[in-house]
């Protein structure tokens, strides 16, 4: 199936301009047809009749209240529910033809808090679907090297170790490696995001888009967080009681033309902010402030900073990763290190101007580091930059400044 069209301004598919690779869908289409999920002991059903199309390569993100049939829609996907009646395929290939094991094994799946086994290693939890589907111990390795990597954790430091020795954010990465281990077509993720704290969440995010950004998989995620949907969601369905569809469409098209009450009350007050949500980092542009490789002399940056007129300087790794950003009084004479503490706050390309803004205030540098595929630096994004583009995002909209309408209102209530 060809890839959608309909796509947020600033995404820049099907182009990866950070490896200048053009982007692959390797994801397939999915088909929901007459889908139902009925229960003995519930007088109607979970799931009524559902009928969806998922174009391959996109993000799908199912909302709704609780107990609306979202997290049901999901598993029947792979069948840890069975569906009572209809059909499912994926690529035009019903799921009843397969073996439910072999099914399973060919669709990836991430959960809450990532689910580890927690008497298995990093690698050894990457690898079991890899392991079931037979493939020799140096291509598991191999692979769980690379999805370590992908999903930003350091294989020779996080390879051999054990979920207990993982921060909650890192275990979920780990839990994403792990869905996507076999390389399937399609990723169901449940809420993958939901039992850390807002920081990591954001982060996490940025990965998710940063990942699918280059892998193009179709990707089924139920959340309950409506602004989560809007910030990954290619597509967003909105779900009633018994898995009723109360709409389905673009982020852009579901917060500007909501298709009746039902789905304006869910999306709640103030989707004019929202909007925030749909303009991303890689809307603005970016300044290129002065940059230092790891085992530089102080004294040369400093003098470079000096010449740039430049307080601080972002410091990078041999593979162009950020690994700190240090003010010049800082910066020792000889070779410059690592520095040591919390870790590096950065945003992603795709990052929304919401997490841009949030990652600003939490930063004593006036801007956020901005990084694209594998981390790799891409500039400083600053307050300017942001304020101005929604100043001229404004603009465009009204044909007049900000503000101007808000004047004119005063000046008339005033003569009144």
């Amino acid at each position: 199936m060809p890839e959608s069209t309909d796509r947020r301004p600033g995404d820049r598919r099907p182009d990866d301009t950070d490896t200048g690779l053009q982007r692959v869908v390797s994801g397939a289409a999915l088909t929901l047809t007459d889908v139902t999920k009925t229960y003995a002991a519930q007088k109607r059903p979970a799931v009524d009749r559902l009928s969806l199309d998922i174009p391959a390569g996109e993000i799908v993100m199912f909302v709704g209240p609780s107990g609306c049939g979202k997290t049901t829609s999901l598993k029947m996907i792979n069948r840890l529910i069975e569906p009572t009646s209809g059909t499912i395929t994926i690529d035009g290939d019903d799921i009843k033809n397969h073996d439910v094991n072999e099914l399973r094994r060919k669709i990836g799946y991430v959960i809450q808090g990532g689910s580890l086994f927690p008497h298995m290693s990093v690698a050894d939890n990457i690898g079991l679907v890899p392991g079931l589907l037979k493939w020799d111990k140096k291509r598991i390795s191999e692979r769980a090297d690379e999805l370590l990597d992908l999903v930003g954790l350091d294989p020779a430091r996080y390879r051999d170790r054990f979920p207990r020795e993982l921060s909650g954010g890192q275990q979920q990465r780990v839990g994403v490696a792990r869905g996507l281990a076999a390389d399937p077509p399609v990723v169901l993720m449940d809420e993958p995001f939901g039992a850390v704290d807002p920081i990591t969440r954001q982060r996490l995010q940025d990965e998710l888009l940063s990942i699918q950004r280059r892998l193009g998989k179709t990707i089924i995620c139920v959340t309950h967080d409506i602004d989560e949907a809007i910030k990954l969601g290619d597509r967003i369905l909105i779900l009633r009681e018994g898995a009723q569809i109360a709409q389905y469409d673009t982020p852009e098209t579901i917060l500007a033309a909501p298709a009746d009450a039902f789905v304006e009350d869910f999306v709640g007050a103030g989707s004019a902010l929202k909007q925030l949500n749909l303009a991303r980092v890689d809307d603005i542009e970016l300044r290129q402030p002065v940059t230092a490789v790891l085992g530089e002399s102080g004294a040369d940056v400093r003098a470079r900073l000096d010449a740039a007129g430049e307080t601080a300087v972002v410091l990078l790794d041999d593979r162009r990763r950020p690994v700190g950003w240090v003010f010049r009084r800082s910066l020792p004479d000889g070779p410059i290190t690592a520095p040591r503490g919390a870790e590096l706050l950065r945003v992603d390309r795709q990052a929304t101007l919401n997490d841009a803004l949030d990652t600003m205030l939490a930063s004593a540098y006036g801007g956020a580091i901005v990084t694209g595929s594998r981390d790799r630096f891409r500039g400083v994004v600053t307050f300017e930059a942001v304020t101005e583009h929604i100043r001229s995002t404004a603009r465009d909209a009204t044909g007049r400044e900000p503000g101007v309408a808000q004047a004119e209102a005063a000046a008339r209530d005033g003569g009144s």
